[in-house]
């Protein structure tokens, strides 16, 4: 059996785009001819493919298909750039879709934009989300590569070390001063406010447990982005774990002080890419390796 093209990319851009109608636009046809592909192929493959929702998402019998999908473009574009073959319209360029972590996003890996900056041959189409819930899209196969706290291979997929990103549980010297005069104990920490990105966010309570053994549910802050949770720190709004890249010049200007200096939650970060032969794929791990080299800590230990 031969997967039709025309179907395949409707069924691929549905799922990047989000909805049949961008779908459309992107591939210069109607809503309904993009519908219409969509099932013809489910009802070739026998199986439901796309979830009808906003946005649009591939289902368990979908994802393989996504994955090759995804493949077959991203070796087209890499083929026609090295033949020089592409129309004249438009850009050899190589899509990689990735997932990363919020603060690594806002921290460390920056530096790889500096690498991409001098050449238009990569588009970056990346995904937040969770160090801990990343490898959820890599098995979807709607993301080539992604960072994640998770040292165990997705099939399919090369696993690297990339280094430990060390989080410090911070707080203003007034919230400190309000909430901590009396000592940092479990007392304490059960009473006074705490800041979580969001409830996937679990660094919190490990530094919890990890200094007290004690199961406690403080007050909690949700705040979803990495700017925003820094500033409700720094306001003196509650107290929580902060990447020590983000912390360092505010440590060293007073404006905020450690919970407890000789306790921290170290998290190792792994570098997970589809087993491809693509020089693009191949280009952006080599510039992620270095720029986790010049800002992460050196992980003592692996589990490969």
């Amino acid at each position: 059996m031969k997967v039709d093209n025309a179907q395949l990319a409707a069924f691929a851009e549905a799922i990047r785009e989000g909805s049949f109608e961008l779908a459309a636009r992107k591939l210069n046809v109607t809503p309904s001819a993009i519908s219409q592909r969509i099932k013809l192929l489910e009802d070739r493959m026998g199986q439901i493919l796309i979830q009808r929702s906003a946005p649009c998402q591939a289902t368990v019998a979908g994802r393989p298909l996504l994955r090759y999908a995804e493949e077959l473009a991203l070796l087209e574009s890499e083929v026609l750039s090295a033949l020089g073959v592409c129309d004249a319209s438009a850009t050899a360029v190589v899509r990689i879709p990735m997932v990363i972590n919020a603060d690594s996003l806002d921290s460390w890996f920056v530096e790889v934009f500096d690498g991409l900056a001098s050449s238009a041959a990569i588009t970056l189409d990346l995904r937040v989300e969770d160090q801990d819930h990343s490898v959820t899209l890599l098995r979807e196969g709607s993301v080539m590569a992604g960072v994640s706290a998770s040292a165990h291979p997705i099939q399919g997929c090369r696993i690297e070390p990339l280094g430990v990103m060390r989080y410090l549980a911070l707080a203003s010297p007034s919230y400190f001063q309000r909430h901590f005069a009396a000592g940092v104990n479990a007392e304490s920490l059960h009473a006074a406010p705490m800041l979580m990105f969001n409830k996937k966010d679990g660094l919190q309570q490990a530094f919890l447990t990890r200094l007290t053994d004690a199961v406690m549910k403080p007050p909690t802050h949700y705040v979803p982005t990495t700017r925003s949770f820094g500033e409700a720190v720094l306001r003196g709004m509650t107290w929580g774990m902060i990447p020590e890249q983000l912390a360092e010049a505010h440590l060293k200007a007073g404006q905020v002080i450690e919970l407890a200096p000789q306790h921290w939650v170290d998290v190792p970060l792994f570098w997970h890419r589809w087993r491809i032969g693509s020089s693009a794929l191949a280009s952006l791990t080599e510039l992620v390796h270095k720029a986790a080299r010049k800002a992460l800590r050196q992980q003592q230990t692996m589990d490969r």
